[in-house]
């Protein structure tokens, strides 16, 4: 019985793969349709959206949807701490961001600190 049950598991593990390559991906005007992280569509490398967006905790940040990105210098702000061990402060309009420099995510959002 279990040697059963490890050959169905084993099937039905082999089988995924072909069954979801076998589905076509959505097509648009001739460029292949992906999702971004963020929920906009996007065709080939453009993005569909220019539109800037408010940022929140656990969101993965991304520089082309800051307005006038930069990095900023904590110590020329009130109001900001010293960052973390492998975090930084980005600038996204007003906002001052915290940001982990390898996973992008935003770790803190200080909303129109930068005036």
């Amino acid at each position: 019985m279990k040697k059963i049950i490890m050959g169905l598991v084993a099937a039905s593990i082999a089988t995924v793969p072909a069954v979801a390559s076998a589905a076509p991906a959505p097509q648009h005007r001739g460029h292949q349709v992906e999702r971004s992280y963020n929920g906009h569509q996007q065709f080939g490398r453009q993005y569909q959206s220019n539109q800037y967006r408010s940022w929140n905790r656990g969101d993965r940040f991304d520089s082309r949807y800051a307005r006038n990105y930069r990095q900023i210098d904590y110590r020329s702000y009130r109001g900001l701490r010293v960052p973390p061990r492998g975090y930084h402060y980005v600038q996204s309009g007003n906002d001052a961001l915290l940001v982990g420099i390898t996973s992008g995510i935003v770790a803190a959002v200080f909303a129109n600190i930068l005036n």
